[in-house]
């Protein structure tokens, strides 16, 4: 079968692919390397790999693609759903005979309810996939296929078992050599060096966080790896083939979850001398934090999420906020960058810890900051919380019609729509201090690379809080 794995033509700069956590349009131009839609092609020899939001195609674009392959898998999830479905139609109206399928977390817990929504579908792929496209390009009778939905010979919705969760991660290939076939210098994120590279040397997550989708929906939660040498052979790979590469980001939901592995890590990665950073938890240890400096560590993408004790107890962050400050504080004096992450809008939310959280922020002081909308997507305790809850905003979804991020949580406190507003505030009372802004100028001075990069992110951000003010969310 000749496959093709796609992530959809979508809306203008919505970084919604099949690497990104939140799913919308970032404050800054910002896109994922599509690492689990790249994993599924992998798994096929011979397969085309298209990532439509980064390289601005239009569906025209994909025609002749889609009218060549009879085996077309599409990544999709909850805020880009309907959009995909139109996408499906109209590959099925170009290729009546071709096999279309959809991946990603929201078919992973709703596969019939996707399946009865979109009906150019013929299967989705449930949880971990790869093995089970892999066994579908190869021919195998779909009644046998482990961990697949799919529509029989009579239109019927048939759920197949599910498959066991991958332990041994060596047996997966390397997405990398897929990479060639995209232009890697459209991916790109505000607190990482131009060009970079993604991908995981690991699934699972050993935290409960309430709000998170990969480890309910997919990945699970025992951390699962790569072997050292595995990691490297990639590493040396990315070295040798696509040296303009100046970061590599390991985007493990926590790498820092094992601190022998980490430091291990570090080690075998010190004599390659390649700048890398890496998702952790607010809890590393200094010693582990020494140990990945001195082996080329850069950056943490810190999720701290809030600065209320009592919220980060309720979305079973598993975290202190004191062991958060002192986390920081080693950041800061070992000279790790720290790219912090925070949610507004989870349980327990009110005007308080709103302010709190900001005076937190300002207090540790990332380098950079990310500040979202509690997002309950299908399949995550947060979402059951909501809805048994009734918190849910009657008239309002995820996204806009543009792909920006708004507010779906409504409590009886406090209401979307000014939850919505103090993300535009945090942001500005967090970056223009006196204090934040001299950091940014010192690093727009350090060469004229990082100066037309920040003042091109300054008009992305100043057009961002322009458009959210001209937002109406009632």
């Amino acid at each position: 079968m000749k496959a093709l794995f796609l992530q959809a033509p979508s809306f203008d700069g919505y970084d919604g692919g099949a690497g990104a956590r939140y799913q919308m349009k970032r404050e800054v131009k910002s896109f994922w390397f599509p690492t689990w839609l790249a994993q599924a092609a992998a798994m096929v020899p011979g397969s085309k790999l298209i990532d439509a939001p980064p390289h601005k195609l239009s569906f025209k674009d994909i025609e002749e693609d889609v009218k060549a392959h009879d085996f077309i898998v599409i990544h999709t999830s909850t805020p880009s759903f309907k959009s995909d479905c139109k996408t499906a139609t109209m590959i099925r109206a170009l290729n009546p005979k071709a096999k279309i399928g959809f991946i990603g977390a929201k078919v992973a817990v709703e596969p019939v309810e996707s399946m009865e929504a979109c009906s150019a579908l013929d299967f989705v792929c449930r949880n971990e996939y790869d093995f089970t496209i892999k066994e579908m390009a190869e021919g195998a009778d779909w009644s046998t296929v482990a961990g697949l939905t799919y529509r029989n010979e009579k239109r019927e919705i048939v759920s197949n078992p599910e498959r066991e969760i991958l332990v041994d991660m060596d047996k997966l290939p390397s997405v990398l050599p897929l990479y060639k076939q995209l232009d890697v210098k459209q991916y790109f994120g505000g607190y990482l060096l131009h060009p970079y590279m993604s991908w995981y040397t690991g699934r699972g997550c050993k935290s409960r966080c309430t709000f998170c989708l990969w480890p309910q929906t997919i990945g699970g939660h025992k951390y699962r790896f790569m072997s050292i040498d595995r990691v490297v052979q990639d590493v040396k790979y990315v070295k040798e083939n696509f040296p303009e590469v100046k970061e590599i980001f390991f985007d493990d939901d926590t790498l820092t979850d094992n601190h022998a592995r980490v430091e291990e890590l570090a080690r075998a990665l010190k004599p390659l001398n390649v700048v890398w950073s890496c998702n952790a938890k607010a809890n590393v240890p200094r010693k582990t934090l020494e140990v990945m400096k001195d082996g080329g560590l850069r950056l943490l993408l810190v999720g701290y999420e809030s600065g209320n004790q009592q919220i980060l107890h309720n979305i079973k962050k598993g975290l202190l906020v004191d062991v958060a400050r002192r986390f920081s504080k080693d950041c800061h004096e070992l000279g790790i960058v720290v790219h912090g992450t925070f949610i507004l809008g989870l349980p327990g939310e009110t005007r308080e810890t709103i302010q709190e959280t900001l005076q937190f922020a300002k207090d540790v002081n990332p380098h950079t900051i990310q500040v979202s909308l509690a997002a309950p997507y299908p399949g995550t305790f947060l979402y059951k919380q909501a809805k048994e809850n009734g918190w849910f905003a009657s008239d309002v979804d995820l996204l806009t019609d543009d792909g920006t991020q708004i507010a779906p949580l409504n409590y009886p406190h406090l209401g979307h729509t000014e939850i919505f507003e103090s993300v535009e505030d945090f942001y500005k009372k967090f970056y223009f201090r006196p204090s934040k802004i001299m950091e940014i100028v010192k690093e727009m001075l350090t060469s004229r690379d990082m100066l037309v990069r920040r003042l091109r992110e300054g008009v992305e951000f100043f057009s961002f809080l322009r458009n959210r003010e001209d937002m109406i969310v009632s």
